[in-house]
């Protein structure tokens, strides 16, 4: 039986991101091992994940890289500080850089949230280059650009959050909420976004029926 590629990322998010670290966080403590080292070891599991992929695709995507910087700092803090909260904050790192990625691209010519929805589709195939020729109208562009601030901004959210989070709650709740809370804020913003989409595609197509029927010439008495 095959495995889709959806089924398979599922599968990848499960093991590498939330039950790896977690079971081996709580079997390390289990054993008497300390709160620091237990979090360091736990965090190999989602490096190794981005690896997996990384290899699978022959290629390094940035929000990897963002994400296995992110854990690199935290494992030297945290272990030159031997302080648990240093190592839970790694989390934040790839998630606020991205959330200012986001709002920085938007002074450049095209936002970021655009080259992941062309990269999504391929540059090169006629879906593609059809998309991109879509960057001539001003609505589409304008809907490009509200989707990376509010991208830009849920994510910057997200990293002040697990901030707080990791600064008032037990390790163990900061751990759990730092591995199921990316997952739900990119659900979310997945959803609104297929939401917004649709939105903006029946708006595009109500202008244009507006505009095609104000083109037709009105019947003349004699006709």
């Amino acid at each position: 039986m095959r495995v889709g590629p959806g089924l398979r990322s599922a599968a990848m998010i499960a093991i590498f991101d939330i039950g790896g670290p977690l079971v081996t966080y709580a079997v390390l403590r289990s054993a008497g091992r300390g709160t620091v080292t237990s979090l360091v070891v736990s965090g190999v599991f989602p490096a190794l994940g981005i690896a997996i992929g990384i290899i699978a695709h022959r290629r390094a995507d940035a929000i990897g890289i963002l994400v296995l910087a992110g854990i690199a700092v935290g494992t030297v803090l945290g272990l030159i500080a031997h302080n648990a909260r240093l190592v839970l904050l790694e989390g934040s790192v790839p998630t606020g850089v991205f959330g200012l990625i986001c709002l920085g691209s938007l002074w450049r010519r095209r936002p970021l949230m655009f080259h992941f929805a062309l990269e999504f589709m391929g540059p090169d195939t006629p879906k593609g280059r059809e998309f991109d020729g879509l960057w001539q109208y001003e609505g589409f562009r304008r809907a490009f650009r509200n989707l990376t601030v509010v991208w830009g901004l849920a994510y910057l959210l997200e990293a002040a959050a697990r901030i707080v989070i990791v600064e008032r709650t037990s390790t163990g709740v900061a751990l759990v909420v730092s591995k199921v809370m990316p997952l739900a804020v990119t659900a979310v913003l997945a959803l609104w976004t297929v939401a917004y989409s649709k939105y903006q595609k029946r708006k595009g197509e109500r202008l244009a029926a507006t505009m095609a029927t104000s083109e037709v010439p009105s019947a003349g008495p004699d006709d």
